[in-house]
């Protein structure tokens, strides 16, 4: 609408005033504008005025609003005065005479509500149908980067339109969270949502979360911010906010997660425990009894058109129910009874998922769908859960399958032939405990062709790995997978590497941190194949000479991006471009191969070299600039070579050198030099250059060099002081003020009093692990009485004798978030323990007891209760443990993955071992066998017979066999 010029008989004056305005001595009494000049209007100015005159086109206002409508042109008696008055928020109604007389108006989120409310108020439809538009827009813009509107802005807009009885306003609003729920409940305002809004949310169909767990830690922050009161509802309702809990599926809770629950919400708790306890006992037949009851929501995974993300981590989950989740909503009982069926037959065995589904009704896509994490899903048949991936998700690029040791190779082509678009794949295993250093007097092999603890029948097909090019489509492979992670397979051998070497057009990133049973060989004929690989974990595997060799050597395929470097002598070669490297404990690597390697490696930015034999000469030849991370923990290095390499290399973020005696400048072979100038120098350079996150020293660091290093350490994260580090306490206690964001404390081997661990757990409100270790001072159980609700981990081992179960007790009611705990040494403790334990700390994920008094002297069976441990060492707590504890331990423990023992507990002289498919999902079990050793001739007290480890027993499962090893020390 152009403006035009009305007659003065057409012209009406407006006296706006703001009856809610605050009387301010700066503002002017009046001012008098036209709507004929409204390009020119100075709001600013204009709105600094008390009264505000506006001359407008009466014909316009009554024409386009109801307002003016009825009082300019109606029975009212300011129908024909030539000055009317209108009180209300002058912003507002300048807004909207700009918008009669034909201003455009830009709706944002800080003047929606005004515009709104604007048009409400004076009957302008076309502005509100733009605020109708504009807001259906912002509420359809998927991703929030572009346009994202607070969280305290959308509450306020849906109790507006609540209050006012705007129904597309609380539509919206409701779609909008629902959709957004992950972010939602990550802001600070979550807790403010009103009951009624939250509940339509729940029930809203668009309601996307990545996994059941982040819906329910949700709904138990908005329970904590809402325990006396709801929003919205009379004082005398009947609701009780806890029924909010009802909307949970219960079933799709991580056990982990539930067990945690018990200690906030225990009834629930309990409820999800035996839920999932249930599934685990016998999931096809809770499956197959709710689809014949038509009640299968409960079990149905929460997908919708704007999912992302996928995460799961439920130990009972199997095949049937994530292809459940993708069933039409509309299928009737019967189709959807005999699909559910044919899926838990073949559930346990290798078949064709295809053959069923083929018959089946069309399986829902989610086309938004890129990360799929079913790590720890013990009980899955991969092959299945990849044809659910091929069919769900079109553009899935990210796998995570951790913990899932039956994920065998042949599902890994598999999942390549099928998920074409796949970009990284997550394999992690836990790391075998028998790494290449150690010495092995015996070991045995039985064969077990396992999935999901059961023997795999003759009939059934193994795909050879040799053939997998061959395998399903008979076309090449077309793989895209740039990152891959293997780590702690250590059944994968140099044919299966060879196989790998499909990815060569794409990968740049492996992992097989762990793989011991690969040669250096064999990773030699992979790096030759994969030379567009970047990143490499090799830490304890075999990798060596002929690896390096390799590394070393043309690169006849190099696209020459090394930016600046190209036309450098070393550019062509595969060393020259890795940008990170991780060899620990790799003993195949000597000095001159070390030094070789280093001479060519110049784009790193991550390099770990803890355990090697790395040495000054080797560490000089390294050229690079761009090192953000280094470890050369172990090591034979000096201050000068390390001082030498951090000049280099100035962006720095993360050091560790623990163990490194060279640090050190000796006068003799006993009496370390402290002030020795190159140690300076090094910690000089570090707090001149660096910005540190994660630092881990030991020789060579005192309370003087922590002075240089302050300028340095002020975003420091992670912290860790080991032998040789001598700080004294003032030094100590100070350490929480000067580095105020630490999350990681560890000191082993320092002298440490009360005060200093007060202020760490007093301080750091960001710590989330402090560990003890062989530390002196005059520690006692004043030092634990501070809370600090954040702590996750706390290892306590050889530092607290003096510890009693009043102290745990204490301990449980400060800490009260802990999912780890370890304890050595505390010989006060009996066991009455392990009910403090499980009932303080329900939710623990590894507990370890050595030498803890009389813990295990009537057995173990409190601990069992502890249903999420995931990692058990029970070692000198009393001769009390059964013969069964084994099998016991992996049919009460679900997710336990690691055991170990010690012959000195065994009440009945030793244990039984668990055969096939007693071991349900552990991945390893070791067991320690010692014998009493003298410690002096004239003590003749039962004291003076301490234990003397002479062996372990490592029960080892890997996709396709049991392992039994004899190694020759405690592990």
């Amino acid at each position: 609408m152009a403006p035009s010029s009305p007659s003065d008989d057409d012209v009406v004056v407006l006296e706006l005033t703001d009856p809610c305005a605050v009387d301010d001595q700066s503002s002017r009494d009046e001012i008098s504008i036209s709507t004929s000049d409204i390009h020119s209007w100075n709001l600013d100015l204009i709105l600094c005025s008390r009264i505000v005159k506006v001359h407008a086109n009466r014909s316009r206002l009554v024409e386009e609003s109801c307002y003016f409508r009825g009082l300019l042109s109606g029975s009212f008696s300011e129908s024909s005065l030539h000055q009317v008055s209108v009180q209300w928020n002058t912003e507002g109604v300048l807004s909207v005479l700009r918008y009669i007389h034909g201003h455009s108006l830009n709706v944002m989120p800080d003047n929606f509500l005004l515009l709104l409310e604007a048009a409400l108020y004076f009957g302008v439809d076309n502005l509100y149908l733009e605020c109708e538009t504009w807001f259906r827009h912002i509420t359809s813009v998927k991703d929030l980067h572009i346009q994202q509107m607070p969280l305290e802005m959308v509450l306020e807009i849906w109790k507006f339109g609540r209050e006012h009885g705007i129904k597309f306003v609380q539509e919206l609003c409701e779609s909008y969270l629902s959709q957004h729920f992950a972010w939602a409940s990550s802001c600070s305002s979550f807790g403010d949502i009103p009951y009624d809004l939250l509940l339509s949310c729940l029930e809203h169909p668009w309601l996307t979360v990545e996994c059941e767990k982040q819906l329910c830690e949700a709904l138990e922050t908005w329970l904590a911010n809402n325990n006396k009161s709801l929003d919205g509802l009379p004082s005398n309702s009947s609701i009780d906010k806890f029924d909010i809990l009802k909307k949970v599926k219960v079933s799709l809770l991580p056990l982990e997660y539930a067990a945690g629950l018990r200690r906030r919400l225990l009834q629930f708790a309990d409820e999800v425990i035996c839920s999932i306890l249930n599934l685990l006992k016998d999931s096809s037949y809770s499956l197959m009894h709710a689809v014949t009851r038509g009640d299968t929501e409960k079990y149905r995974i929460r997908l919708t058109q704007y999912s992302e993300i996928v995460l799961s981590g439920c130990t009972h989950l199997t095949a049937p129910f994530l292809f459940l989740a993708v069933l039409p909503h509309g299928l009737d009982v019967m189709q959807k009874a005999r699909i559910i069926r044919a899926l838990v037959e073949l559930d346990g065995h290798r078949g064709d998922y295809y053959r069923i589904l083929e018959k089946s009704p069309n399986i829902l896509c989610f086309g938004h769908v890129n990360e799929v994490n079913i790590s720890m899903c013990l009980k899955m048949n991969f092959g299945a859960a990849i044809a659910w991936l091929h069919m769900a998700f079109p553009s899935l690029k990210i796998l995570k399958a951790s913990h899932c040791l039956h994920f065998t190779m042949e599902d890994l082509f598999y999942l390549i032939r099928k998920c074409l678009l796949m970009n990284e794949v997550d394999l992690t295993v836990d790391v075998s405990p028998v790494t290449p250093t150690i010495s092995v007097l015996s070991a045995t092999v039985e064969g077990s062709q396992f999935f999901d603890g059961k023997p795999r029948k003759n009939s059934e097909k193994v795909i050879p790995l040799s053939n997998i090019g061959k395998y399903s489509l008979g076309k090449p492979v077309v793989a895209n997978i740039s990152k891959l992670t293997l780590e702690g397979r250590n059944d994968i051998t140099d044919s299966d590497l060879l196989c790998i070497s499909i990815l060569s057009d794409s990968l740049d990133y492996l992992n097989i941190k762990g793989c011991t049973m690969v040669t250096d060989m064999g990773i030699s004929n992979l790096i030759c194949k994969c030379r567009k690989v970047h990143s490499l974990v090799l830490s304890y595997t075999s990798f060596g000479r002929i690896s390096i060799l390799t590394l070393c050597s043309s690169n006849t395929s190099s696209d020459g991006s090394h930016g600046v470097y190209h036309c450098h002598k070393h550019s062509d070669m595969m060393a020259f471009g890795l940008q990170q490297l991780h060899l620990d404990s790799c003993k195949g690597v000597d000095q001159t191969s070390m030094a070789q390697l280093m001479s060519h490696t110049y784009m790193l930015k991550i390099l770990s070299l803890k355990d090697t034999c790395l040495i000054d000469d080797a560490l000089y030849e390294f050229m690079g600039s761009s090192l953000e991370s280094l470890d050369v923990s172990e090591t034979m290095v000096s201050s000068q070579a390390l001082t030498h390499i951090i000049k280099m290399n100035p962006r720095m973020r993360c050091l560790k050198a623990t163990c490194c005696r060279n640090l050190y400048q000796f006068k003799d072979k006993s009496m370390p030099d402290i002030s020795s100038s190159t140690s300076e120098d090094l910690f000089r350079e570090l707090g001149k250059t660096c910005i540190l996150e994660e630092v881990a020293l030991g020789w060579g660091f005192s309370s003087f060099q922590l002075e240089m290093l302050k300028p340095s350490i002020s975003k420091l994260r992670a912290i860790t002081l080991g032998l040789g580090a001598s700080l004294d306490n003032q030094t100590l206690s100070v350490i929480p003020e000067v580095c105020p964001q630490l999350e990681s404390v560890i000191l082993n081997f320092q002298v440490i009093s009360d005060n200093v661990v007060r202020k760490i757990l007093q301080s750091l409100k960001q710590l989330q692990m402090l560990w003890l270790c062989c530390c002196l001072g005059d520690l006692t159980s004043f030092s634990l009485r501070i809370s600090n609700v954040n702590i996750k981990t706390l290892k306590l081992e050889w530092v607290t004798p003096w510890m009693t179960n009043t102290d745990l007790v204490v301990l449980t009611e400060n800490c009260p978030s802990l999912v780890e705990l370890s304890l050595s040494g505390c010989k006060l403790l009996d066991s009455s323990t392990q009910e403090i334990i499980s009932s303080g700390w329900p939710g623990l994920t590894l507990i370890h007891f050595e030498s803890c008094g009389k813990v295990t002297a009537h057995g173990v069976s409190s601990l069992f209760n502890c249903k999420a441990v995931e990692d058990l060492l029970l070692r000198h707590n009393g001769r009390g443990i059964g013969r069964n504890v084994i099998y016991d331990a992996a049919s009460k423990l679900p997710l336990l993955r690691k055991l170990a023992l010690d012959l000195c507990d065994a009440c009945d002289g030793g244990f039984d071992g668990p055969n096939l498919t007693e071991r349900l999902y552990m991945r390893n079990i070791r067991i320690s066998r010692c014998m009493s050793h003298k410690c002096g001739l004239e003590l003749q007290s039962a004291e003076a017979f301490k234990p003397v480890h002479k062996e372990t027993i490592v029960m080892e499962w890997t996709s396709a066999e049991l392992r039994t090893i004899i190694v020759k020390e405690r592990i």
